[in-house]
């Protein structure tokens, strides 16, 4: 069962990891120098963000079977 879910929504799974990997490397390069920044001032914070937002992105251009 988690085998088949995996399958189905693996190309979701693939755009979060690179959407998390995205995310702290933004924080690691770019970040937030005052501290003042929600999302930019943690790792955690900016790579939750980021996944997020990688399978927001994945999603988006998804095609739904008919």
């Amino acid at each position: 069962m988690i085998k088949s879910l995996f399958i189905k929504y693996r190309s979701t799974l693939i755009g979060m990891v690179i959407g998390a990997i995205v995310g702290y490397m933004y924080w690691k390069w770019i970040g937030c120098d005052s501290g003042t920044c929600p999302i930019t001032n943690s790792p955690i914070n900016s790579s939750l963000y980021g996944t997020l937002m990688g399978g927001l992105i994945v999603n988006s251009f998804k095609k739904e079977k008919k």
